[in-house]
């Protein structure tokens, strides 16, 4: 322990410890140095990042407003709405094939029960039970091809109603376009205000350091 104890106390070791202690700030200050060259790399590279992504979201912005404007492409929607209007209106007309439909299920159902009062193949009680529920069956098909004819005329009503109003359709979808329009813009207006901030701090940290 004493032994410990003088080394400790020797010149040569006091020496070390001075020389030691005298180059400590300078390392200190060697770090303090590096760290905000470090930091201010790491700023650039983020802000080269967000420069490339606003870039591209200026870009997709663009594209969007160009095809919201267009008013050729807005035409063309009205004109594929006005060829489906007319490509249902034809099965659903008085004459169309949704009305054939139920017509053919009932004349069918109409058709069998007739057939079967007629035939002595069965016996009375076969044929009773056949009759019956044939009979049924066409009160039914009535009920059912009365159903789809109330829905298949409603329906061609609205469809006409649709060819009529395409004008203030059209401007109900010019509106809708433009709205779209707009939220486009305001979210690129906060896209580059975000990378307006990035830029301040970037360049609010363009000194040297320990300044």
């Amino acid at each position: 322990m004493r032994r410990f104890i003088s080394l400790i106390s020797s010149p040569l070791v006091s020496s070390m410890l001075l020389i030691g202690s005298s180059t400590l700030p300078a390392v200190c200050a060697e770090t303090d140095a590096v760290t905000p060259v470090e930091e201010f790399s790491r700023q650039i590279d983020q802000l080269k990042n967000t420069f490339t992504e606003l870039e591209k979201k200026i870009e997709d912005g663009a594209k969007s407003i160009d095809g919201m404007t267009d008013v050729e492409k807005a035409r063309t929607e009205i004109e594929g709405l006005r060829a489906i209007v007319g490509e249902l209106l034809g099965p659903v007309s008085d004459n169309g094939a949704v009305a054939q439909l139920g017509a053919k299920a009932l004349r069918h159902a109409r058709e069998t029960l007739k057939t079967l009062e007629q035939q002595t193949r069965f016996t009375r009680e076969e044929q009773q039970y056949l009759t019956g529920e044939w009979r049924k069956l066409g009160e039914e098909t009535e009920r059912a091809a009365d159903d789809l004819g109330a829905a298949r005329g409603e329906f061609a009503r609205l469809l006409r109603i649709l060819q009529t109003r395409e004008d203030f359709i059209d401007e109900l979808m010019q509106i809708r376009r433009a709205n779209e329009a707009v939220k486009v813009i305001r979210q690129l207006a906060d896209d580059i205000r975000a990378a307006s901030d990035a830029l301040k701090t970037l360049i609010r940290a363009i000194k040297p350091p320990g300044a």
